[in-house]
């Protein structure tokens, strides 16, 4: 199942979550209603062993009824609005109510230092943002959970337990399985799931401070209605309970063998990801926060019983990796953490201080080859190959530069030092006009990083823009919004538009665009590609005209060649050359491809499939694809929020 599979499987499990959701609210409707008819309901006396529910008493009773209903969908939807709300600023919301301390950047602590390292990796071999890191400094367990509504808002949150006795496979098989849920779409739905059950949830949370109250309420001449309202209360609670948990595990369970072969693609080492599990049936992972609300969305979480269970059974989901695992075996991996805890410690101290990156020498940037069919099934999918290419990308990344990104003070100046000009005339104009909008520090700490590294390689220049973009996250809404109008400024400062500055000014804008609203960065709509066939020709276009720029026939064929992977008409040579002469035009492809874009993200997930794959067909014709393409490719994907992953190197080039 690849990417798009995942996402419109996503769509799939959102509406039957709508459905499951209406189920458990007329259910409690029901039972709400029963219980008002009897303690309240109107009757007229009856004979003895005569049936008291009748038309008569029912139609006495239709207000009470119609009052009941209003009243407990409205409990249940605002409670279920309240708790979304709540929600709306992201994963890192749900990690710092469960007690989760943000990892700066910058941090130097060896644990800590390890945790960054492999969450960059993985995010830059995935073509995603950096997310948030936290710990949960309180929790001894082993355990991990992704939360967000996309990955431009998402967190990773680890145990402290985690940390302390995982060796690097197995957090790297920890955070690979996390990103997997990132990747196939489970975090939007974790978090839809949360505001949902919380509405049902709330009548248990009533019923509680109802039971609260009738004891304090004892001998009060009212102890008999207080009785008879916490009782009522208690059992809707408890029916609310019952369809939330019945909810969770229905929707649950079968993502978590999914998020573990994901984790095994993304590592290429079963053993990793194995022996975190197998850690974790040794041990123990329970969370001493409360996790009701969360439990579906941890890495492991205890069992309720078969039927509440959020995830598969430990074991079966470690024979899933390794076959012949038999229970027996988790006492000497029981016995062997606790005889190693503190070697394993200080083992793993020694082992973070010694992973000191060599800086690789610079490559030149040229030509490069790509493997369109090989990319498209690492799309939400990255194997060893990318996670390896990300590593060395960050390796070579100049250390001032790493070392600003990782800085919440400096993080900023960096993504503006990526958008700077070699033209010496437009770099004075635009450092002028960071120095009005931000202010002379600003614009010191932007020459400073100039001076620093003032050639930097093209392909380090994504990896850098989501190294940074974590520590913007946490800025004001207003500055990032002035951000956005700043970065806009500084790509259109000499009237045109080149393909680098085109491809960090649209990434840079669309993350701070999801961040504002997170809820609306969705992976896929249901418009389909057939009514957009003007924006499709000119996102084709623009990239075989900036793939041949001095070669219209280059271009040309390449635009054919991306018309034929589509399945679409081959359209007319004017057609084709209006086309290629508007991306050519350099003050204004920019705009028209901005305007592509913002309507063909609305495509269902299986028509941005052949889109992607029709945008490889274009850069790979002719078997070269220089690195400005690939970068305007990753742009344009991201715009469509589909996660490019790193196109894995020729082999001579990786040797």
């Amino acid at each position: 199942m690849n990417f798009f599979e995942h996402q419109d499987r996503a769509q799939r499990r959102t509406r039957w979550l709508l459905f499951l959701f209406g189920l458990a609210v007329l259910a409690i409707v029901l039972v709400m209603n029963a219980i008002v008819l009897v303690l309240f309901g109107q009757a007229e006396p009856v004979a003895a062993g005569e049936p008291w529910l009748t038309r008569e008493f029912l139609a006495r009773n239709v207000e009470v009824m119609v009052w009941t209903s209003v009243l407990t969908i409205g409990l249940i939807g605002v409670g279920s609005l309240y708790r979304t709300l709540g929600l709306r600023d992201g994963g890192g919301a749900v990690a710092r109510e469960l007690g989760g301390t943000r990892v700066d950047g910058d941090t130097r602590d060896p644990l800590r230092r390890r945790l960054m390292n492999v969450v960059e990796e993985i995010a830059i071999a995935s073509g995603v943002p950096v997310p948030e890191v936290y710990v949960l400094e309180q929790e001894a367990g082993i355990n991990a959970f992704a939360a967000g509504y996309s990955p431009d808002d998402a967190a990773i949150a680890v145990t402290r337990g985690a940390l302390e006795q995982l060796d690097r496979d197995e957090l790297q098989g920890v955070v690979a399985h996390e990103f997997g849920h990132v990747l196939n779409g489970d975090m939007r739905l974790n978090i839809r799931l949360m505001g949902m059950l919380f509405g049902i949830l709330v009548m248990a949370l009533i019923g509680q401070r109802v039971l609260l109250a009738m004891r304090l309420s004892r001998n009060n001449r009212n102890a008999g209605g207080i009785v008879a309202a916490g009782l009522a209360l208690m059992v809707v609670g408890y029916i609310g309970l019952f369809f939330g948990r019945w909810i969770r595990a229905s929707v649950s369970r079968q993502r978590e063998y999914l998020a573990d072969a994901s984790a095994v693609q993304f590592t290429r080492q079963p053993s990793g990801i194995a022996g975190a599990l197998k850690k974790i049936g040794a041990g123990h992972t329970a969370l001493r926060a409360d996790t009701e609300e969360v439990g579906h969305m941890l890495f492991a979480s205890g069992a309720l019983g078969q039927m509440f269970a959020t995830h598969p059974p430990l074991v079966r989901r470690i024979q899933a990796i390794e076959p012949g695992f038999q229970r027996e075996e988790l006492e000497t991996i029981r016995e062997q953490m606790e005889r190693d805890a503190q070697t394993r410690r200080r083992e793993q101290e020694a082992q973070a201080e010694a992973e000191a990156r060599e800086r690789e020498q610079p490559r030149e940037s040229g030509n490069m080859l790509l493997n369109p069919e090989r990319l498209m099934e690492n799309i939400g999918d990255p194997g060893l190959a990318q996670i390896l290419g990300a590593g060395l990308l960050v390796a070579a990344m100049p250390g001032p530069l790493e070392r600003a990104a990782h800085s919440d003070a400096w993080a900023v100046e960096v993504l503006l030092y990526l958008l700077i000009s070699a033209d010496p005339e437009v770099r004075d104009h635009q450092l002028l006009r960071i120095a009005a909008k931000r202010g002379g520090e600003s614009e010191s700490r932007v020459r400073t990083l100039l001076d620093a590294a003032p050639d930097l390689r093209p392909d380090l220049r994504i990896p850098l823009l989501e190294m940074s973009f974590p520590a913007v996250r946490h800025r004001p809404s207003e500055e990032r919004q002035a951000l956005e109008t700043l970065i806009d400024e500084l790509v259109r400062a000499d009237g045109r538009v080149s393909v680098f500055e085109y491809a960090t000014g649209r990434l840079l804008r669309r993350q701070l665009r999801d961040l504002d609203q997170p809820a609306r960065a969705r992976p896929g709509g249901r418009d389909r590609l057939e009514r957009h066939e003007r924006h499709v020709r000119s996102v084709l276009a623009v990239l075989a005209h900036h793939g041949h720029p001095e070669d219209s026939e280059g271009a040309r064929e390449a635009l054919r060649a991306g018309h034929v992977a589509l399945g679409i008409a081959d359209p007319a040579k004017d057609v084709m050359d209006t086309a290629l002469g508007a991306a050519a035009d350099a003050a204004a492809w920019a705009d028209e491809l901005d305007r592509a874009l913002e309507a063909l993200d609305a495509l269902r997930p299986a028509d941005k499939q052949r889109l992607v794959t029709a945008m490889l067909a274009t850069i790979t014709h002719g078997g070269q694809t220089v690195i400005a393409e690939v970068e305007l490719l990753r742009a344009i994907a991201a715009s469509l929020h589909v996660p490019l992953p790193v196109a894995e190197m020729p082999a001579a080039e990786a040797e």
